[in-house]
């Protein structure tokens, strides 16, 4: 497999759980958790890529190769694209957006990501999605829904239960036998020729409605490749209740720490 970059961007401020990327798991703060977890990837480099000195004064700490990214970018991917610039990759330089508050993402799938975006060279983005099996989840605003070709291509992302069952969805709603129905995961794989370019487009009217900034990318013409995911990733964390949860997770499994 061609070589990758894992890039993890980690902002200080949250409205939920401040200073989370510094929470404490088992003994260790969550972004090197996170860190942990891209070095058991395949990826040829890991990168820390934060907003705050604190952050970067611990993630140094690790021995971890860290940037202090500016504090005005508006989503990871703006943050990713002065990573990209800042360490003059190529254009054909492959990027992994690995969230700073997934502790537990399992490495398989950075790879998986990866190497999907570089099976397919139409593309300027992979992702992941898995099936929905239950219509509470179909109907869930949070949980990001994603249509795709016979290429594995994506057609739209939605908040929306899409597609809609017109016949099904009549009456009371009820989950057929298909798998037309799949959760978008948040996990990327970019090109740096793609980041270059994402960083200077205007923000799309389909994006802000949805807040989803995936949309920008299919707005101005680029290909997202969605692969399903070979594995279902656990949560990420983000309230004390989330927090909490990968907590029990590392004491219940000492030899995840």
């Amino acid at each position: 497999m061609q070589e990758f970059i894992a890039v993890i961007p980690a902002r200080y401020g949250s409205s939920r759980l401040p200073a989370k990327p510094l929470a404490d798991i088992a003994g260790r703060p969550m972004v090197a958790r996170v860190w942990d977890q891209a070095c058991q990837s395949a990826a040829s480099r890991v990168v820390v890529a934060t907003d705050d000195e604190r952050i970067r004064d611990v993630v140094a700490e690790l021995g971890a190769e860290v940037l202090l990214t500016s504090p005005d970018h508006p989503t990871g991917t703006d943050r990713l694209a002065e990573v990209a610039a800042r360490l003059e990759l190529a254009d054909d330089a492959v990027l992994v957006n690995v969230q700073g508050d997934e502790p537990l993402l399992p490495p398989a799938l950075i790879n998986q990501v990866a190497e999907r975006l570089m099976q397919d060279e139409g593309a300027s983005v992979a992702t992941l999605a898995e099936p929905i099996t239950d219509v509470e989840t179909l109907f869930n605003p949070n949980v990001v829904k994603v249509v795709r070709a016979a290429s594995g291509r994506a057609l739209t992302f939605s908040r929306a239960p899409i597609p809609w069952d017109r016949e099904g969805f009549r009456e009371k709603p009820a989950l057929l036998e298909t798998d037309a129905w799949l959760r978008h995961i948040g996990l990327y794989a970019y090109r740096a020729s793609f980041l270059r370019a994402y960083s200077e487009w205007a923000p799309a009217a389909l994006e802000q409605l949805e807040q989803l900034e995936q949309l920008r990318a299919l707005y101005y013409g680029h290909e997202i490749q969605v692969a399903l995911a070979e594995t279902a990733p656990p949560a990420g964390v983000d309230t004390m209740e989330d927090l909490e949860r990968v907590r029990r997770h590392f004491v219940q499994d000492p030899s995840a720490t």
